[in-house]
């Protein structure tokens, strides 16, 4: 069975929620051009100076995703 990573960048300031929603469309981009599975491409606002964009892929797959788009860091999904 395959493990599920989450990639995960942060955006801090009060124009973060706008920057994480600008950045899923380039993780969407990226994963249909490269045709490379994913399961989810989201952001989450923790609070109001901090938001998270973030792509779900399969562990085959995350050093693909990791070596192209540098994420901050990453977590079991």
């Amino acid at each position: 069975m395959n493990r599920k990573i989450k990639l995960i960048w942060d955006f801090k300031g009060p124009d973060g929620l706008e920057t994480a929603k600008h950045h899923c469309i380039h993780l969407k981009e990226f994963s249909e051009i490269e045709q490379l599975h994913h399961y989810e491409v989201n952001h989450q606002q923790l609070n109001e100076m901090h938001t998270i964009a973030y792509i779900t892929v399969d562990e085959v797959d995350m050093k693909k995703y990791r070596d192209a788009l540098k994420p901050h860091r990453g977590e079991l999904g």
